[in-house]
């Protein structure tokens, strides 16, 4: 009876130890339920062999422990194993690998691989999680050579490295789970998201903008226009200031020339002796004040 014989659960890749501890003071060996001629190890009096991946520990089997070592479990070796004594049944095992989960989110038309992780026959089942609540159940076989699958998934479907499920769209948004139907053994798990597209502003559509967001807008670019409309403010009244100071400048030099340029003769007193200069030859570069008359600068 399959119920009463003892699972021992491990991860991928883990090492797993099928335990036995009948003593066997014959030859002693592990075979695969379904290779009952195929050991895998053995023990006898004198020494130990095993396959690759497996393990007897002679020391061990002389003390009545001949429990069997699998040092790197995978889908391969799951099963049913037995240890027989001198070709007799005394222990029975059954080994199996913890189901792997994985979460994919995707695309709407994008592509959906599944892979199938043994080489047996698997089915594949699906389960809706989304709000279209698209209908559950078997929907592939795969029996490593082609998918065998229901109508409205057989033109989707192919098989390479692994089974492809082709224009995904949100409504196959669900759980599917690859499944061993001759030991019911789950083996993959994939909870599977697909968003739609969302449209972006250089199609067609444009997207749509909150209503709120033009007022908004609006104050911005009045608070910009504005900035700018007082900065070049400022910088006008700057030029004007700047403008109007070269301008009485060159007035106050304007003033001096006109001023030495009348037709009079200047008198000087040097040295006792009287000169007379005519104003239209002083130089241009002469100060205002070396354009003194006579009267006010005799010594």
């Amino acid at each position: 009876d399959n119920f009463n014989i003892p699972v021992i659960k491990v991860n991928l890749y883990d090492s797993a130890t099928l335990p036995c501890s009948e003593d066997c003071s014959k030859s002693a060996k592990w075979v695969l339920s379904f290779k009952s001629t195929d050991a895998v190890a053995e023990c006898n009096q004198t020494s130990c062999w095993s396959k690759e991946g497996y393990q007897m520990i002679h020391d061990q089997y002389l003390q009545g422990n001949n429990s069997l070592i699998i040092t790197e479990a995978d889908f391969s070796k799951r099963g049913w194993y037995t240890c027989q004594c001198d070709f007799k049944d005394f222990c029975e095992v059954r080994l199996q690998i913890d189901p792997l989960n994985t979460t994919v989110q995707t695309r709407s038309n994008e592509s959906l691989d599944l892979k199938l992780d043994v080489l047996e026959i698997v089915e594949l089942h699906y389960r809706s999680t989304g709000a279209a609540h698209q209908s559950s159940g078997l929907i592939c076989t795969v029996d490593g050579h082609s998918p065998l699958c229901k109508p409205e998934y057989k033109l989707r479907a192919s098989l390479s490295a692994a089974l492809e499920l082709r224009g995904l769209t949100p409504s196959d948004s669900g759980v599917y789970t690859i499944r061993d139907p001759w030991s019911d053994e789950v083996i993959h798990t994939y909870t599977v998201i697909v968003q739609d597209h969302h449209p972006s502003l250089g199609n067609s559509q444009a997207a749509v903008l909150p209503v709120w967001i033009f007022p908004v807008m609006g104050v911005i670019l009045l608070l910009v226009v504005t900035v700018v409309l007082a900065v070049m403010n400022v910088r006008l009244k700057r030029e004007i200031r700047q403008l109007r100071r070269k301008a009485e400048r060159n007035g106050v030099e304007m003033n001096r020339l006109s001023s030495c340029g009348t037709e009079e003769t200047l008198s000087f007193y040097c040295d006792d002796q009287r000169l007379e200069i005519s104003q239209n030859n002083i130089p241009l570069n002469t100060s205002y004040g070396a354009c003194v008359r006579g009267s006010e600068g005799v010594h």
